[in-house]
């Protein structure tokens, strides 16, 4: 299933793979400081990747007239504010988005599955 939107100029439709979209906000959500990884084991996960190409490690995405809709489910170190990184989070995403593509973000949810502590060497 490809994401449509409609040309600056009118004269075309450009198209976007979800998997796509998934890589791009995937990549993102790692960018960020604080970021322990992205949770593949929420509730139905498996069952949801068997079943939907909507979702890919930890990123669910949705499109609808009004634009994307991205849930992102993510693990964080304990030194770090979670808010602060939900916030860079979301904001890395958006930017990603709307810098390689024209698609429209309608909104972007990070849920924080949990708390990880750094493993001493």
């Amino acid at each position: 299933m490809a994401i449509q939107e409609i040309n600056n100029n009118g004269q075309g439709r450009v198209s976007y793979n979800k998997t796509i979209l998934l890589s791009i906000i995937n990549l993102a959500a790692k960018e960020i400081s604080g970021v322990s990884s992205l949770c593949t084991n929420f509730g139905g996960a498996k069952l949801g990747k068997l079943f939907s190409t909507n979702y890919y490690e930890g990123v669910k995405i949705s499109h609808n007239i009004d634009g994307l809709c991205v849930d992102v489910y993510l693990n964080v170190y304990a030194d770090n504010c979670v808010a602060d990184v939900a916030c860079k989070v979301q904001e890395n995403i958006k930017n990603s988005i709307t810098s390689m593509t024209e698609a429209n973000v309608k909104n972007i949810n990070v849920h924080v599955m949990g708390i990880e502590f750094e493993k001493n060497e």
